[in-house]
């Protein structure tokens, strides 16, 4: 297999729009290697198949056809250097990113030796096995693997938001694994409907998050009726995140001999390899907007979305919003189960490409080839981060992230960045270009799928409208209308504020202060047009500033900058990197004309206030008067 190398994100270029090419998320591995406690092996393909071989590992032969038949044809490292502890019975803590196979890290050695060992046929027997996790779409998701590696255990999956009475005869009938939220499992002990007392093995997966949601009481009391005296089963604990606050909990339910297997370590890299992550600026009222174009760029009507909105309220309007053309589904709380589960069959297997979703109704879930996932406005701490991101890139394929924030947000910014390793690549709003090439990429697709045989009914409209309007304007109208782009506004590619676009003012020379270039802006054009300035930037090399102007003053602007020695103006098709500083980051910015380099610009002294008299200057502008690049206004 071909190995594909990442993309350093912490050195790109910051540009407006960079989707994968042709949007087609291929299979990639990483190069880079893990500074854990447990090595993580070499990322090629030939080392990580060796070492996860089948024939390595106490696996049966049926399960191992079965894997294969579900494209599963050897182990992921989490997998493959857990797998003998969880066998042998010592307690486990699995570390490893998100996407990287930790579900069947503990359902399949545990299942091999449940079948291994010889079963009680007792009609009433209690579980051997308890698996606790945060959510009910997660804990289905892992009764799914258990239930798909032998049909000859019984599982059940219990869950709130459903009627006892079934969970009930289920639990009475005799059961080997029983999967579930720690609310409902507890309401079935307190009812006696469920007994611990022959428990050999406890999972907690997603431990951090169950514990943070406020259910640690009660898993300590569900750990309290299988943890009595010399009774001990395994423990194990699996997560992306494992805060330190976490381990104390459980540390004491846990060997002491407990084996670790930390695939992130002191890696400063939390979150996938194989996931970009962006940001882009936005205030609230253009954000559905701009997501729905977003959409479009980066995913297409060809591929896997998920929106993870910060409320159910804004889950419900943005799904029902006409900015996504794309099919949308919602998944929150307030779903009903059945419906809950509807809704993540169909995104599953493709009948719609679009999922909003909530943050605790998609934790945990692995859905397979999700291409992209946008985050309406930053989490609060990294590890909540680093599990939304974690939707995408999964099992080695390629992803990208994409994050909302407003200027109050530069904190948790930066917070998550430090965090969980990763730079994020700034990006502006998509500009016309990039939506029509996406609209008109996705538009001709689906031209493929008409059959021909419905083509003949429209073949003498086709010829008539070709004969009036010729058949290249009449397809472009065709493609404009079936994409649903028939008039577009431009958008800041700076603030993405609809109607506004962002310019690129630059100078040979460094200078200290944007008051420079308001003054510039003063001079060269006009006090009402430097009115209308907003979100002025200093780029990063301090030779250049970016800044919006509303998009009806542009051929005002075209016509009347004149010849500004050493300073370029140019409509910006890409925004450069911008001076990221705690002080000034993204505040509002403002020009005073008291300010003491104010009026340090003239137009007959055409040079930076920061350079010696004696210097010379030419004007950088080659053989264009106007000072533009080559660039259509």
């Amino acid at each position: 297999m071909k190995q594909n190398h990442e993309e350093n994100t912490s050195t790109m270029k910051r540009k407006a729009i960079s989707p994968p090419d042709g949007r087609n998320h291929k299979k990639h591995r990483s190069s880079q290697k893990s500074n854990g406690d447990s090595e993580l092996p070499e990322h090629d393909s030939g080392s990580m198949e060796e070492k996860g071989d089948f024939k390595k590992f106490r696996i049966s032969s049926a399960i191992a056809d079965s894997l294969k038949e579900r494209g599963i044809t050897y182990l992921f490292p989490i997998q493959a250097q857990t797998f003998d502890y969880v066998y042998d019975g010592q307690d486990v803590i699995g570390q490893a990113r998100t996407g990287t196979g930790k579900t069947l890290s503990f359902a399949l050695p545990i299942t091999e030796k449940l079948i291994k060992k010889k079963r009680s046929d007792d009609k009433i027997r209690p579980p051997k096995v308890l698996v606790l996790a945060p959510t009910r779409e997660l804990a289905i998701q892992i009764t799914s693997e258990f239930k798909a590696l032998s049909g000859s255990l019984k599982v059940v999956c219990i869950y709130g938001g459903v009627p006892y009475a079934e969970q009930e005869n289920h639990l009475r009938n005799g059961i080997d694994i029983v999967i579930g939220t720690p609310g409902r499992i507890k309401d079935h002990i307190d009812r006696k409907n469920l007994v611990l007392s022959k428990l050999k093995h406890v999972v907690l997966d997603e431990v951090d998050r169950m514990l943070d949601m406020g259910f640690c009481d009660i898993v300590e009391e569900i750990l309290s009726h299988a943890y009595v005296k010399d009774r001990h089963p395994q423990t194990l604990l699996f997560s992306a995140t494992m805060p330190k606050w976490a381990l104390k909990t459980i540390d004491k339910y846990m060997k002491s001999d407990k084996k670790i297997v930390d695939l992130i370590g002191k890696d400063a890299l939390r979150t996938s390899t194989t996931v970009e992550h962006k940001v882009i600026s936005c205030p609230y009222h253009e954000r559905a907007a701009t997501i729905g174009d977003l959409v479009k760029v980066y995913g297409g009507d060809h591929a896997r979305t998920i929106i993870f909105s910060p409320t159910k309220k804004e889950a419900n309007e943005l799904a029902l919003s006409s900015v996504l053309k794309q099919e949308v589904q919602v998944l929150h709380g307030d779903i009903q189960q059945a419906q809950r589960e509807v809704t993540l069959k169909g995104f599953r297997e493709g009948n719609f490409p679009c999922l909003v979703a909530t943050d605790v109704a998609a934790r945990g879930l692995d859905i397979p080839e999700v291409d992209l996932v946008i985050q309406c406005e930053p989490p609060k701490d990294a590890d909540t981060y680093i599990h939304r991101s974690g939707r995408t890139g999964r099992a080695n394929r390629t992803g990208i992230c994409i994050t909302f924030y407003k200027p109050t947000h530069q904190d948790r910014i930066k917070s998550i960045e430090s965090e969980a390793g990763i730079n994020f690549c700034r990006i502006g709003a998509p500009q016309l270009g990039d939506i029509i090439q996406a609209t008109s990429r996705d538009a001709a697709k689906s031209l493929d799928s008409v059959p021909a045989e419905v083509l003949v009914h429209f073949e003498s409209i086709a010829s008539e409208i070709i004969e009036t309007k010729g058949a290249v304007k009449a397809l472009s109208a065709a493609l404009a209308h079936i994409s649903g782009y028939t008039s577009i506004t431009n958008r800041s590619l700076l603030s993405s504020r609809e109607g506004f676009t962002t310019y690129v003012m630059r100078s040979q020379w460094e200078f200290r202060s944007v008051s420079y270039m308001w003054k510039v802006i003063e001079v060269e054009l006009s006090s009402a047009i430097k009115a209308e300035v907003r979100g002025m930037r200093m780029c990063k090399d301090k030779k250049g500033v970016v800044f919006d102007l509303p998009s009806n003053l542009c051929d005002t602007v075209k016509e009347n900058w004149k010849n500004a020695r050493n300073i370029e103006l140019d409509i910006a098709d890409a925004l450069p990197e911008l001076l990221d500083t705690s002080s000034s980051f993204e505040k509002p910015s403002h020009f005073n004309n008291n300010s003491r380099f104010g009026n340090n610009y003239n137009r007959h002294e055409r040079r930076p206030f920061n350079q010696m008299a004696s210097r010379n200057y030419t004007n950088g502008r080659g053989n264009n008067p106007r000072g533009f690049r080559a660039r259509n206004f």
